[in-house]
């Protein structure tokens, strides 16, 4: 199964890594696989850096390695590490830094050329943070969602957040998915009226934001409701917003702009081509996009012991007040006690 892929910015590479570890590299101008490397963990996220001459791949043990383009063979080389699992990596457009997201609520911003050294933290998230994007036309920007149902701006070089939205306060309680928590599979960016599209994990919703990067916030625009389940969606400048959903007979929706609305489109000739292609390769697509991502078993576990502990102080109070009548007995009748007797017998037996 797939666990990860990504292209270069170029579109010249593409590499995904699977679940028997293995990182393959692909060049796509023809198609030809480059190498097939072996990674030291599952894979979690990864990408190539903006000159595309490596790939980051981030791992469960929150280690983050590159493995070179140029020499495809080459093994990989390790450059950081987290204290918990890595849940997505991306890089600076100029390659100066990486950032990189954590199980543990942290957003972390490291040198690229000395990974140990830390330009910052991005901190305001009370969840994982599941996916980190840089925005591309404003490179000093990031987005970044979490399992706190919230889709953050920040300005990452000073670990600085500059526009809070919460998902919940957006949703429909009626709709699919109203008791659920929100966290974001893919962030995507549509660099025309910098549009933001949001993926989040549990509902077949896709949420409309519009960049207003001048005033440094995130405008809510619409969400986009679907029948099925959405595996993944993208921005193609030429074409607008694309959506591939688990639908065999309609795999693929393109979304485009019109009077200010995102709306699906009749079926086009390119949308028809591509989802016949996908219906021939159905299985193969169910069984790597159609996997969960795994965001439910990440939530912090919650323990609301007070009821338990107010119990058992109770049992032990009352088993101490137990101990203490064993110990001082009721007087009798006639103001002494029952030790008395066993007194009295014992005198008589020593006389």
């Amino acid at each position: 199964m797939i666990l990860a892929s990504t292209f270069s910015k170029s579109g010249t590479y593409f590499a995904l890594t699977d679940d028997s570890k293995r990182l393959i590299l692909f060049h796509t101008k023809p198609w030809q696989c480059l190498s097939v490397r072996i990674v030291v963990r599952r894979c979690t996220a990864l990408t190539f850096t903006a000159s595309e001459k490596k790939v980051l791949v981030a791992d469960k043990s929150g280690d983050v390695y590159s493995f070179s383009v140029l020499e495809p063979h080459r093994c990989g080389k390790l450059e950081l590490g987290h204290l918990s699992m890595l849940l997505d990596v991306a890089v600076s457009p100029d390659d100066h830094f990486v950032l990189t997201a954590d199980r543990d609520e942290k957003i972390r911003v490291s040198w690229a050329s000395a990974p140990h050294n830390i330009e910052s933290f991005c901190l305001g998230h009370t969840e994982f943070v599941s996916r980190i994007f840089v925005v591309p036309d404003h490179p000093e920007l990031l987005l970044s969602s979490s399992g706190d149902c919230t889709l953050r701006l920040w300005d990452y070089r000073h670990g600085r957040e500059l526009h809070c939205c919460h998902l919940t306060g957006l949703q429909d309680p009626a709709g699919p998915g109203g008791d659920k928590s929100l966290a974001a599979s893919r962030i995507t960016y549509w660099s025309r009226d910098s549009w933001v599209a949001l993926l989040c994990d549990c509902v077949p919703v896709v949420y409309i934001f519009q960049l207003d990067a001048p005033r440094q916030q995130l405008a809510y625009k619409q969400q986009l409701s679907f029948q099925h389940r959405v595996w993944d969606i993208t921005f193609e400048e030429s074409q607008g917003l694309w959506v591939l959903q688990d639908c065999q007979e309609t795999p693929l929706v393109l979304c485009r702009l019109v009077d200010g609305q995102w709306q699906s489109v009749p079926e086009s000739a390119v949308v028809t081509k591509v989802c016949a292609h996908l219906r021939r390769n159905w299985a193969m697509l169910e069984g790597s996009a159609g996997g969960d991502s795994g965001f439910s078993s990440l939530y912090k576990a919650t323990f609301d012991n007070v009821t338990t502990y107010l119990k058992k102080k109770e049992e032990r109070q009352q088993q101490q007040q137990r101990k203490k009548r064993h110990k001082n007995p009721a007087p009798g009748p006639n103001g002494q006690t029952k030790k008395a007797k066993s007194g009295e017998a014992s005198w008589s037996c020593s006389s």
